[in-house]
């Protein structure tokens, strides 16, 4: 096959999960012989094009800020969408591809990608990591229509829907495609990676990562810490960054046991994040809002016992199944939880077993079969 993604951010010169995922079976499938274009903006030094791991990485859109006011920039997304439309159209009129996979959010390209596709036998595969709906109004504010209006109408373009998870899949199946027709390839993994990441200096029994936003929760972790750390000699880390990071100072300082708690910030490098997973005993994430929760996935495989929200908008349960712990995304909950596990309370299912369900090489098998059924049912 002849495979275009199509991603205004480029793994590993931005580092989301979005373009890491492109990243990890765009490689695997290049391993396997396939032809691989990643269509970007121009975030590498060098030429505007050039040969990454097996794939070919094209700029169609020079470097830009992609958040402001820690939102990411509705202005970006659609310069980049304007930029890629012309080089698109003209590659795939030339039938230089055989599909075209498009990262959904921030939108605006799937849709120049369809406009790009229009009167030639390239399907449009999307990948959908979540459907935001009425987070919009807590997101945009009194722009939230904006928002849900392009949601919408990017769910309704002609597609072959990718869900990272079904509780993805059933929200996309509430604003547009079919929920027969929405494929499910879950986030992955690499197992391998995660099992030799060198361990860092300092441990933390109890660790958290991700970005420091309002629905992930961390001041109830917070709360329920303290409360254990009474009678428990542990300590907490928290990995990440994020509009939340100066009011959890604040609340951390005030906490009875804070100097047991640190702020490692954003690690650059993604085995340190790993590593800390290893060292931890127990990762905690009551974040009431995860398309998919790939933490959860690389916490298990470091051997960590999760404990995640059980919540509506999350899909930490497909991700955990029995291998982890989730809870009422209260204090009083968590607490129990955090306790019991700390006395040595276990999941029936081993972890690191269940962990390697999401490894990369099946996630690439699986996108591997979707993306030539798609060019078969095109033909």
């Amino acid at each position: 096959m002849r495979i275009a993604f199509v991603s205004n951010v480029v793994y590993p010169y931005i580092t989301g999960g979005a373009e890491k995922r492109i990243h990890e079976i765009g490689t695997r499938l290049a391993d396997r012989g396939h032809e691989v274009t990643v269509y970007g903006r121009h975030f590498w030094d060098g030429p505007r094009e050039i040969a990454h791991e097996g794939m070919t990485l094209r700029a169609v859109a020079p470097e830009a800020d992609l958040y402001a006011e820690d939102r990411r920039s509705i202005t970006e997304a659609v310069d980049f969408a304007a930029r890629a439309l012309p080089p698109l159209r003209r590659r795939l009129r030339n039938n230089e591809h055989d599909v075209v996979v498009a990262s959904v959010f921030p939108y605006f390209p799937v849709l120049s990608t369809k406009l790009a596709s229009l009167r030639t036998d390239t399907p449009l595969v999307t990948t959908w990591h979540e459907v935001w709906g009425d987070y919009w109004e807590e997101y945009l504010g009194h722009l939230a229509p904006f928002g849900k209006i392009t949601e919408r109408v990017t769910a309704r373009v002609p597609q072959q829907p990718i869900a990272v998870s079904s509780i993805t899949a059933d929200n996309l199946a509430d604003i547009g495609p079919a929920r027969e027709t929405i494929e499910i390839i879950p986030n992955g993994i690499d197992v391998a990676q995660i099992t030799t990441a060198p361990l860092p200096q300092e441990r933390y029994d109890v660790l958290f990562a991700g970005r420091l936003i309002e629905h992930k929760n961390v001041d109830v972790l917070f709360d329920a810490f303290d409360d254990i750390a009474a009678e428990h000699d542990v300590t907490l880390g928290i990995i990440g960054d994020g509009p939340e990071r100066d009011r959890l100072e604040t609340k951390r300082n005030s906490l009875t046991h804070a100097d047991r708690v640190d702020f490692l910030g954003f690690l650059d490098d993604y085995e340190d994040v790993l590593g800390h997973m290893r060292a931890a005993d127990v990762f905690v994430s009551p974040s009431t809002r995860e398309g998919f929760g790939l933490t959860f996935a690389e916490a298990m495989a470091a051997d960590c016992t999760v404990i995640a929200a059980d919540h509506p908008d999350s899909a930490a349960d497909e991700v955990i199944g029995d291998a982890g712990f989730l809870i009422e995304p209260t204090v009083t909950s968590l607490t129990r939880k955090l306790d019991a596990t700390l006395e040595g309370s276990r999941p029936p299912t081993s972890p690191v077993t269940h962990a390697k369900k999401c490894d990369w090489d099946r996630v690439a098998e699986q996108a591997e079969h979707v993306y030539q059924q798609t060019i078969d049912n095109s033909q």
